[in-house]
């Protein structure tokens, strides 16, 4: 097979591929009234009508602009109001006041949408060689679309769930799942294991740096805490008894009065939690999502075990379910909420990212890449713990085992949920 004819189904491919993410970020705004595209609550949420214009600005910056003969822009003000954090690109407009932007209206950034694509659908298909560099471009821009397609039902849920009038997404089939809270814990024995990504698809340049680990014999539970164990941590007294946090933790539940995780609340007695299909009575079996660093460490404490640290987790999913099985929870499903676990299910993949006890830092032998993209994730290294697995947010061919999602361990808009470890 000739280079050019690879180059011809590649490109085909990236097409087909682009087109399908494309779309489903505009799927996932279809329910939203023009009113919801603007709200910024706090400075973590962005707007849904800015991820619709940063994700388009990404392929219009980096792919278009300097690839495409004549492209011209769409708005010349874009790059400087949908810059997100790329000080190689120049300024931007601030991100604490992206809720301030009534205009462009989104009529106009969806205008915007599909101007970038029709010239994508060009420059993809009329016959030209694209490079390997370019071809590697995208397929960043690829799944940096699918992270904002996850941020963004992170924020349009905070948006909808801190109303007073607790408005529904949208409303789903209900599912009827006898659940498998069986409490097993999955064995590994100590040794020398290989860490990172090793394969010849695509990740992220946080993944790479493959180095070796030593790991003591630990178990680690084969499932997810549910929301009626974390239940009983709130009856206990949990919030309440120091001995169970870090010192700022403990400071933070004191300050931010926290006494449950976020979108939950008590009505006559009863526990209820705002979700995407409205407000609803909590189900005591599904995963306990919403919780910060702090708590999922101070559950951990409580229960007499601890959080796996970002190494075992990944020794772990590998060794005992390397494989993403079909009945794991993620966008492609649309239930958007987590799901009670199924069958032999462990629960690496999908419903909630699970909390580690592992600081996010480089790995030995990083390298940052060169020019804008090199800012993607090291400079976020300080101050952010590591998550792993995915959640019903994330698409199911965008997450692996070595997946290194982070967070500040105050935080708690996303998605994110509990797995305990303990040493044997």
């Amino acid at each position: 097979m000739s280079i050019s004819t690879k180059q011809t189904i590649s490109q085909t491919s990236f097409l087909e591929n682009y087109l399908k993410v494309r779309a489903l970020t505009n799927e996932l705004c279809e329910p939203l009234q023009p009113e919801d595209f603007v709200v910024q609550p706090v400075v973590d949420v962005s707007p849904p009508k800015w991820h619709l214009a940063h994700t388009t600005w990404f392929f219009e910056n980096f792919i278009l602009k300097p690839n495409m003969a004549d492209y011209q822009v769409f708005d010349k003000d874009y790059h400087f109001l949908f810059n997100s954090y790329y000080e190689t690109e120049g300024d931007r407009w601030i991100r604490s006041e992206r809720g301030v932007l009534s205009r462009p209206w989104v009529k106009e950034i969806m205008a915007y949408r599909a101007y970038v694509d029709e010239h994508m659908k060009q420059y993809l298909a009329d016959g030209q060689v694209i490079s390997d560099h370019i071809l590697e471009v995208l397929t960043m821009g690829l799944n940096h679309e699918q992270q904002h397609q996850e941020l963004l039902v992170y924020d349009l849920k905070h948006i909808l769930g801190i109303n007073p009038l607790f408005p529904a997404y949208k409303s789903f089939q209900s599912q009827e799942i006898q659940p498998n809270l069986e409490e097993k814990f999955l064995e590994v024995e100590e040794g020398v294991y290989t860490i990172g990504y090793q394969g010849k698809d695509f990740s992220f340049d946080n993944e790479k740096g493959v180095h070796k680990v030593f790991l003591h014999r630990y178990r680690i539970q084969d499932r997810l805490i549910t929301n009626g164990e974390f239940m009983e941590f709130i009856e206990a007294g949990g919030y309440r008894d120091f001995n169970h946090w870090l010192m700022e933790g403990f400071e933070w539940v004191k300050k931010e009065n926290i006494r449950a995780p976020f979108y939950w609340l008590k009505q006559d007695g009863a526990w209820k939690h705002y979700t995407l299909a409205g407000l609803e009575d909590i189900n005591p079996n599904d995963p306990v999502s919403h919780v910060s660093f702090y708590e999922a460490d101070a559950f951990a404490k409580w229960k007499g075990k601890r959080l796996p640290t970002e190494f075992e987790w990944e020794v772990a999913c590998k060794m005992h379910e390397p494989e993403i099985p079909e009945t794991a929870n993620f966008v492609d499903e649309r239930n958007f909420r987590p799901m009670p676990r199924q069958g032999r299910n462990t629960q690496f993949y999908g419903d909630v990212w699970e909390w580690t006890n592992s600081a996010y830092l480089a790995y030995p032998f990083y390298e940052k890449p060169e020019g804008a993209l090199g800012e993607y994730n090291g400079k976020f290294m300080i101050n952010t713990m590591v998550l792993k697995g995915g959640s019903y947010a994330t698409s199911r061919n965008h997450i692996r085992p070595t997946y290194r999602n982070f967070f500040h361990p105050h935080l708690r808009w996303q998605f994110t949920g509990i797995r305990l470890a303990e040493n044997f």
